[in-house]
Formats: C-alpha cells, structure tokens, sequence
C-alpha cells in the first residue's frame, strides 16, 4: 500500500462515480417503467429541450460518444420515439426530431423528474446545489 495515493473518499473520480449513482439510482427506475436506458433518455431530453438537430450536436450535447448515438438512434426510431431526414441543404447529413410519442414519454414522467431533482436539492439545500452544479460546470469547461 502507498501513501502517495488519496483515500478513496478524497478521490474526485470516485467522488463523482458515488454522487452519480445516487442522483440516477431512482432515476433509472423511472426510466426502466418508462421503457427507455438513461442514453436514450438524454437524447429525447436534448430534442425536446433544443428542438431538431444533427446527430454530432445531440451526441455533443447528451454526453454520447457519436457510434454509441448512432445505435441509440436506431434504437429510439424503431420504438417510434425520434425521426430522421435528410438535411435540406446537404441530402448526406440528417436532421433528428423527437416525435409527439417521444414527448410523450417526457411529459409522462417529468413529475416524477422534478420530485428526484428537488429532493436532492432539498437535501443539500438550494445555495450548497447550486454551489455544487457551479463546481461540476466550472470543471467540465476546464481546458485540457
């Protein structure tokens, strides 16, 4: 055993796995009664929240590596939840939608969404959640 190393209650990576799984344990369970994975989720969040886009903006955006977006795509339009079309000025790109079925199934369960985000918030209170979401956007725009 080394010394040099933190305890693991000090490592940021572990930190953030443990903090993860407490924000998306109740989630996930929303979203398996809902029918779709948390990937999937974060793309019809994405369409509905940004409108219509191209596939690299939505992997971009919903925290996706663009071939897993490409099987979660294929995934959501066989389930009728998205639709492509080419885009109308360059027939080789696509153009992404969410379908009233998609929005469906946000409007379904956004009450059960704002419950599990307010009881977290709650939970920290509203300067240490905000604080917190400060922290976690400030490290995510840290230049590499």
């Amino acid at each position: 055993m080394t010394s040099d190393l933190p305890k693991t209650s000090r490592s940021l990576p572990i930190a953030l796995l443990r903090a993860r799984e407490r924000v998306m344990g109740p989630i996930r369970n929303m979203l398996a009664d809902a029918g779709v994975t948390e990937q999937q989720w974060r793309v019809l969040r994405v369409l509905k929240e940004e409108g219509p886009q191209e596939p690299t903006r939505i992997a971009d955006r919903a925290c996706l590596l663009l071939p897993s977006l490409t099987r979660i795509l294929q995934k959501l339009e066989a389930k009728s939840l998205i639709r492509r079309r080419a885009h109308s000025d360059d027939k080789r790109r696509q153009i992404v939608d969410i379908t009233a079925k998609g929005e469906k199934i946000i409007q379904d369960n956004m009450q059960v969404t704002l419950h599990l985000a307010e009881d977290i918030k709650a939970k920290l209170g509203p300067d240490r959640h905000e604080a917190l979401l400060d922290l976690l956007n400030d490290l995510h725009d840290l230049k590499t």
